[in-house]
Parts: structure tokens; sequence; C-alpha cells
């Protein structure tokens, strides 16, 4: 199969693809979050998620639901739009590598790498502060993002060489 302009795609590219859904997913999550929050300042979101949650009172849910209304009722104003102003952050971040990654920019892949290596130890400090499940596997994901950009990135760079290398013999 060949693009529009004769060139075969290549075949790392669809890694890429799948790092660059992988963030934008995580912008997603982001919002809905950030949203949420905005909507948990209504008391009447607050009330139907109580109500809901204890006509479950031996679910998980009843117990996430209750931890995470009692957590954000304990928050100040201050410590709410510093959560906000982080939510928002991560989520312009993980825009720019997606949507870097997805168009193909070098430099993406390079942030992309860089960003998510230098949050791997947090997230082992994390992991070994509260472990979990959850926490294994995001490590686990950002260790495998990180091996194969560094591939991707290498072996980009090495066959742009063999190329250089054969245009100036011919």
């Amino acid at each position: 199969m060949s693009t529009a302009a004769g060139h075969a795609p290549e075949p790392r590219f669809g890694m890429l693809r799948y790092i660059a859904l992988y963030k934008l997913v995580k912008v997603l999550i982001l919002l809905l979050a950030a949203y949420g929050e905005l909507r948990l300042h209504e008391a009447s979101l607050s009330g139907r998620l109580l109500s809901w949650a204890a006509q479950r009172p031996y679910g998980l849910e009843h117990h996430l639901v209750t931890r995470g209304l009692v957590w954000f009722s304990g928050l100040s104003e201050p410590q709410i739009h510093a959560l906000r102003f982080v939510t928002f952050a991560y989520a312009a971040i993980f825009a720019v590598e997606g949507i870097g990654l997805w168009m193909r920019l070098r430099w993406a892949e390079w942030l992309t790498t860089i960003i998510t290596a230098s949050l791997i130890p947090l997230e082992v400090w994390e992991l070994l502060q509260r472990p979990n499940i959850g926490k294994v596997g995001v490590i686990i994901v950002n260790c495998l993002i990180v091996a194969c950009l560094i591939w991707h990135v290498l072996s980009s760079r090495a066959s742009e060489r063999m190329r250089g290398e054969g245009t100036i013999k011919n």
C-alpha cells in the first residue's frame, strides 16, 4: 500500500499512533475530570451521588464515591484551584504529545520520551507509598512507551543516516 506521495508508510508509525491515542485518551479523561470537578460544586449533584452510593451500601462504588466526595469537600478553595490548574496543565501536555506524535513530528517523539521517562521515578515512589495494581499497570505502560519511543527514534535516525549515505554514494 502506498501513500499519496508514492512512498510506503513506515511500519513503526502504527506504534506511534497507538501512543498518540493513549495520550489523547488521557486528555479526554482529564477534561472529563475537570468538568466533573466543576459540577461537584453544585449541591444537587453531590446529593444525587451520595443518594446513588447509599443505594449500593455493599458495592465498591459506595466506598469510592463516598470517599471521593469526602476528600473533595475537604479541599480549600486554593487547593481546588491548584488541582484545576494541574489537571488542565497535564491535559495540555498530553494533547501536545498526542497531536505531535500523530503528526509524526520528531520533536514530539523526543518530548514524549523525556516527559514520560521523567515521571517514572515519581510513579515508582507513589507506588511504594500506596501500592495498588493500577499504579503498577501505569508504570509498565509508561516504561513500554519510553522503550518503544527510544527504539523508534534511534532506528529512524539510523535509517536516515543510511539513506543519506546511500544518496551520497549514488
